[in-house]
């Protein structure tokens, strides 16, 4: 199964890129731009709101990368909370007390206080449904004072900074609520201001002069909503956008290398072996199929190198866990698994993954596996696997939720009760491992605990992990200091401009 030779881009994709991209961003340059010398940046993205820019839903993450919603507290490249819309917090048992940053306005210019933290981490807290980084979190906000809000949990919960930083418990002004949704357009608080959303089209941003952290370098951000892979590369090569995001694989190969920049996502490609019944059961088989998967020939063969082989299920996405891991000890050696028959599922949605699946087939029956592949879309294979119905599930699992810690994806994925445990796995000293991990205070101890857990996983092979996934995003020539994050948070920032 391996993929054709790629060619270049013909030019009717290019046609179809510029027919695509030139409402959007022709004449976008205003003569007042033109006369500071500034000149606002032209966005490709791939995916069009899903819920009109709700911050409640995964849209968040737009109006994050647009740099116009902003959170009480950012992270740093170690998933560490900083400071943002609060300058400060502090913790008291289940409670957290958040210092509002004083001197921030909204977009419609009215003041960011306590009552406006308050009006929009309650109507977070109180959605229905939730944003996720509030599944099974129980939080009350409250105004302590005009600058004084006060956080507090169900439980004690050593997250709650690193909750607040998700872009989907944004801080905008009451405008923003006055509806049955949540509008975005002029609640920010961030450098850009949306002014205009033409459905699922286009997005146009204008610099806030007011903004609290200094003036925006450009003078503005248009955005095309580009879903086709092929013209989102077109835009980039034939010069009608300047940030273009997720640029496919396929077309990479083809682009000036100098204009894409390949960022580790926290993204594992990982095949889950069924613990619970079939060949996979019996640990020296699943230690004889990690044996015979060549993961760097998928990177190579299927990902044309742009991918990193794991080495373990949290990759250089978070580069401290590197740092930490040693060896693992495994707890079984390979056995011999000639004749033993067994079925690997995956999913179409996402390009690679029915190649990488083959590609598997081909590794395990050279070591003595007779091997069946059941491939459909992921809507329609879901329950089957979490049901145990395969006796392996090749997936492309996100490993940071959006808490920015991998504590949460290990304890669902491998716990005793996890909710999306695929390898059916049950081990007391691993959950022991994982409750440490989910209960350890933020930081290195932390760091620490998440590593010793994931060692205790690899050590009964439950999960191969396979890859890391990059993310490959095109600057054209000229853009300056756009952002390259693996949490897909920021793309345009405050430094970011277009020579």
């Amino acid at each position: 199964m391996r993929l054709p030779a790629r060619r270049l881009l013909p030019a009717t994709a290019l046609t179809a890129a510029s027919t695509l991209l030139t409402g959007c961003f022709s004449g976008a340059e205003s003569a007042t731009d033109a006369e500071e010398g500034g000149k606002r940046v032209r966005v490709a993205m791939m995916q069009p709101p899903r819920s009109g820019l709700s911050p409640l839903t995964d849209d968040a993450f737009k109006l994050s990368r647009w740099s116009t919603a902003e959170t009480l507290v950012r992270l740093d490249e170690d998933g560490d909370a900083r400071p943002a819309l609060a300058a400060k917090w502090q913790q008291s048992g289940r409670t957290w007390t958040f210092e509002i940053r004083d001197g921030v306005t909204f977009h419609d210019g009215t003041k960011l206080d306590a009552d406006a933290v308050v009006r929009s981490l309650t109507k977070a807290a109180t959605a229905s449904p939730k944003p996720r980084i509030l599944d099974g979190v129980d939080l009350t906000a409250k105004a302590a004072d005009t600058g004084t809000v006060t956080v507090t949990t169900a439980t004690e919960d050593p997250l709650v900074p690193q909750r607040l930083s998700s872009p989907q418990l944004s801080i905008l002004a009451a405008k923003a609520y006055q509806g049955k949704t949540v509008n975005p357009v002029g609640a920010g608080t961030g450098p850009f201001e949306l002014t205009k959303v033409n459905g699922t089209a286009s997005a146009t941003l204008d610099r806030y002069e007011a903004y609290w952290g200094g003036k925006a370098k450009a003078p503005g951000i248009d955005v095309k909503f580009v879903p086709d892979g092929t013209a989102r590369a077109a835009a980039l090569r034939s010069g009608e956008a300047d940030i273009v995001e997720a640029i496919p694989v396929s077309q990479a190969a083809v682009l000036d290398q100098d204009l894409i920049t390949e960022v580790p996502m926290p993204r594992t490609n990982t095949l889950y072996l069924n613990t619970a019944k079939g060949a996979f059961k019996d640990a020296s088989l699943r230690a004889a199929a990690r044996e015979a998967i060549d993961a760097e020939a998928i990177v190579k063969g299927v990902y044309e190198g742009r991918a990193d082989v794991a080495e373990g299920l949290l990759g250089p996405a978070l580069p401290w866990a590197a740092e930490l891991r040693e060896p693992v000890a495994r707890n079984a050696e390979a056995g011999d698994p000639t004749g033993k028959a067994i079925t690997i599922g995956t999913y179409t949605d996402r390009s690679e993954m029915p190649e990488v699946a083959a590609t598997l087939q081909q590794q395990l029956q050279k070591a003595g596996f007779k091997v069946k592949l059941d491939v459909r879309e992921y809507s329609n294979i879901e329950a089957d696997a979490l049901a145990g119905r395969f006796d392996a599930f090749v997936l492309s699992r996100a490993t940071v939720l959006d808490s920015g810690d991998p504590a949460a994806y290990l304890y669902s994925d491998f716990a005793s009760n996890g909710t999306f445990n695929l390898s059916q796995f049950a081990d007391k000293g691993v959950d022991e491992a994982l409750r440490k991990a989910g209960d350890t205070k933020v930081g290195d101890d932390r760091r620490a605990a998440v590593i010793a857990a994931e060692a205790a996983v690899l050590a009964t092979d439950a999960a191969v992990p396979m890859l890391h996934e990059r993310v490959i995003q095109g600057d054209a020539t000229g853009v300056v200091d756009a952002a390259h994050d693996p949490r897909e948070r920021e793309l345009v920032t405050v430094d970011t401009y277009v020579k």
